[in-house]
């Protein structure tokens, strides 16, 4: 399934609403220095926002990366054949010093 902009678009506000749990996060640590009061746990609200935008962010992340690839490599290569797979057109040097060997050189 490829991803739209709607999947792009929920990611972004999942990213968004994690960056404000994490603000508000350290707001809160910022208050209780302040107050002089002990830290015992982050209030309830900013968990839940932390959460729901990380499964947010982890679905729309799902279908905007593409479809998954099977682990072993075996799979993609037994449908090639092997000339396919030694084909490395980088290295094919057609124009190199072994030309001169040839009986039928003429140098230009």
């Amino acid at each position: 399934m490829p991803a739209t902009a709607m999947h792009k678009f929920i990611t972004f506000i999942g990213t968004v609403s994690i960056l404000h749990a994490a603000y508000s996060a350290a707001q809160h640590r910022s208050y209780l220095r302040i107050t002089e009061q002990e830290f015992t746990t982050l209030p309830i609200d900013i968990l839940i926002q932390g959460t729901v935008s990380l499964f947010i962010v982890m679905y729309g992340v799902l279908y905007i990366a593409g479809d998954f690839k099977e682990i072993r490599a075996v799979v993609d290569l037994e449908n090639k054949s092997w000339e396919t797979l030694r084909n490395l057109p980088a290295f094919q040097v057609f124009n190199h010093r072994g030309r001169s060997l040839s009986p039928e050189y003429v140098p230009e």
